[in-house]
């Protein structure tokens, strides 16, 4: 089994990749909302924020305070798939996203899963 994640912050693109995959076969599919924290510091560094009294006085308290009103910048999907099923979730990725070696186009990548529990296993014999 593997793990695709797919992190964009083209949220419209996100939500079609994450269709083209359940519709390509994908077990499941999950869509997590995100900022990334270069975004948050550059919303820190541009605007000048100032962190209100009652807050302690640390950069993490800051970025905490700005992330509280921060609508949430980017989606990542997951989906735990087996190795036969990774070809055809990236193409379908790259069909929506274009080429992801370009700023700002998303980023994919696979991961080896030594054990999925609960996931449906469609190599597995019934």
């Amino acid at each position: 089994m593997k793990l695709v994640i797919l992190i964009t912050s083209n949220v419209e693109n996100g939500l079609e990749v994450a269709r083209r995959w359940q519709a390509a076969g994908a077990p499941g599919v999950t869509l997590i909302k995100s900022v990334g924290l270069y975004s948050l510091q550059q919303i820190i560094d541009e605007q000048h924020i100032e962190l209100p009294m009652h807050s302690g006085r640390s950069m993490n308290s800051l970025m905490a305070h700005v992330l509280r009103g921060m609508e949430h910048t980017n989606h990542v999907i997951l989906s735990v798939m087996s190795k036969a099923q990774v070809p055809t979730m990236l193409e379908e990725a790259r069909a929506v996203m274009g080429d992801m070696t370009l700023p700002r186009h998303g980023v994919a990548f696979v991961v080896p899963l030594d054990e999925a529990i609960g996931v449906r296993n469609p190599d597995a014999d019934s």
